[in-house]
């Protein structure tokens, strides 16, 4: 009979290869980013290493900002006895709901050192705090 510290001590080692790569997989569904915002913008902040700006398409749709795009790379190395070639691909798609003070008309993008970020320029105080009264009419 096998103890419970036993298996314990196994399983974690056996699965870590698989959660490693489920992690891997992870990253090109959904790239890891991060959202700050100051008194004028909101930004967005998305690491996309070894992308080319070609192979990405930012949209704005109904509130909603959508990144999409593939990654393409490989790389090959010869020696006098040796040969190494790796290949990279894969698709990604993000997407982030903007807050009700966002503009969307007013989005900047800019990709430097395979960081992709998102500048969105929120709208002025006063042109939310506006309110009218609606007439009812008579039928």
């Amino acid at each position: 009979m096998i103890e419970k510290s036993q298996t314990s001590s196994f399983w974690p080692s056996f699965y870590e290869p698989l959660r490693q790569l489920g992690g891997r997989l992870a990253e090109w569904v959904a790239p890891a980013s991060e959202a700050s915002s100051d008194d004028k913008v909101y930004r967005i902040a998305v690491e996309l290493p070894g992308v080319k700006e070609k192979d990405i398409d930012i949209t704005v749709n109904d509130g909603l900002v959508t990144i999409k795009g593939e990654k393409k790379e490989s790389r090959e190395e010869k020696g006098d006895t040796w040969y190494f070639s790796e290949r990279q691909y894969g698709a990604f798609s993000r997407s982030f709901r903007l807050p009700a003070e966002a503009d969307p008309d007013k989005i900047e993008a800019d990709l430097k050192d395979g960081v992709l970020t998102l500048s969105v320029a929120k709208v002025a105080p006063e042109a939310l705090a506006k309110s009218r009264r609606i007439p009812i009419s008579k039928s």
